[in-house]
């Protein structure tokens, strides 16, 4: 990833998802039109309360506050109580204005408080944003690696790392692999180096194995648990989340972001608060997911592709096979076979899927599929596909038969 031109002065590289562009043109072409299941954006609607928020809140005059209104802050409060029987006061919760800029900008918050430390800490295969927020502050992003089972091996950070370090990220309901991490043995970690550890948990709703976590359950102390709407109400677009826990970074992080004049708008803050205060519809979107992720293996496994069930989140993170039964329209490349598997499903079934290469190098050879998209258009991904495999055993069939056909007799 180039960050510097002639001048040496910073070059933003590539956004990972507009390199899925020719695939995008592919998958469009197709009858039907594209299936995207690229990036995570839901399309399923939000709760109609939190939509009549936006326009009755009669917040649109006046500044909003920048650390969260007391509604907002006590809907984030008394649902992280209601899912994780955590206990908080105001003044460990405060507003972001969704979770991306919060994680963008962390780094270069933290920087500012430590400016002894350079080094941020996140998982090797995971969400972009977190190294990139290391490139923007000008920190070394140094990747924590994996376990086997896709956890993280934390306790394989270099001692040289550890100190530096001014942060790390943990995510878990994880995205892109689904994995559920110790977020107890991360917490003990940060506070061994005293180094803020800081939680992305906005899949926890979508925990499919057990009961959702927080790392929050482990103690305040040096820990931030980063919360978001988008996924658990389908309101990505409104922009709120919040960040939870040590009280100390709570206060320094919220009085720091009003200087910078980072608010959620107040028609905004309302449509926040009534989307937390309502646990209904999410259990009708956990059904949602849960279907969703059940016939996409189905459909994966028709191109041999083996796929196991996520611990939480709603993708599927799947190694991509050597060979595939379709025929490859570009043979000789020297791409990764999860490039190949995600042209040809763009090719065949009209479906845009993410390489694991976009979530670091760690991530090559896995493709990731996001199931934000209904019932129907996975349907016609599978009548798509299963229409390509018909066609490629025909013609399978007739090679056969002509080759017996031109065999010398005996």
């Amino acid at each position: 990833m180039s960050t510097t031109g002639a001048s040496d002065g910073f070059v933003p590289p590539t956004y990972p998802y507009d390199r899925l562009e020719p695939l995008e043109v592919r998958a469009s072409a197709l009858p039907g039109g594209l299936v995207d299941l690229s990036v995570g954006t839901p399309c399923d609607p939000p709760p109609p309360a939190v939509v009549a928020a936006l326009g009755s809140s009669g917040a649109e005059r006046g500044y909003p506050s920048g650390a969260g209104s007391p509604r907002l802050i006590d809907a984030a409060r008394g649902w992280m109580e209601r899912r994780f029987g955590v206990g908080t006061s105001r003044a460990d919760v405060a507003a972001c204005v969704g979770t991306k800029e919060l994680v963008a900008g962390m780094p270069h918050w933290l920087r500012l408080r430590r400016p002894d430390r350079d080094t941020v800490l996140y998982p090797a295969v995971s969400y972009p944003t977190y190294a990139m927020g290391a490139v923007l502050a000008g920190c070394r992003a140094v990747p924590v690696p994996a376990r086997p089972d896709g956890t993280l091996a934390i306790e394989d950070v270099a001692q040289a790392d550890a100190e530096r370090a001014l942060c790390v990220w943990v995510n878990s309901p994880a995205n892109p692999t689904g994995r559920l991490d110790d977020l107890a043995a991360a917490a003990r970690f940060g506070r061994a180096h005293d180094v803020p550890v800081l939680s992305d948990e906005c899949y926890a709703e979508f925990t499919w194995h057990g009961t959702p976590k927080t790392i929050l359950e482990h103690g305040l102390d040096g820990v931030l648990a980063v919360h978001s709407i988008s996924k658990r109400s389908n309101c990505a677009g409104l922009r709120v989340g919040f960040y939870a826990g040590d009280p100390e970074l709570v206060s320094y992080l919220r009085e720091l972001r009003r200087h910078a004049g980072l608010m959620v708008p107040g028609p905004v803050q309302l449509a926040g608060a009534v989307a937390l205060e309502d646990d209904e519809h999410v259990e009708r979107q956990r059904e949602r997911y849960a279907e969703r992720l059940e016939r996409a293996a189905q459909i994966l496994g028709r191109l041999g592709v083996a796929v196991d069930r996520p611990g939480g989140g709603f993708y599927l993170w799947v190694r991509a096979p050597d060979a595939l039964p379709l025929a490859d329209e570009e043979p000789g490349s020297d791409e990764g076979a999860e490039w190949r598997l995600a042209r040809q499903l763009a090719t065949h079934a009209g479906a845009l899927v993410s390489p694991g290469e976009l979530y670091g190098p760690a991530g090559a050879g896995c493709v990731r599929v996001a199931l934000v998209q209904p019932m129907e258009r996975l349907e016609l991904v599978a009548d798509r596909l299963e229409r390509a495999l018909d066609s490629a055993r025909a013609v399978s069939g007739s090679e056969r038969r002509e080759s017996a056909g031109n065999a010398p007799a005996r």
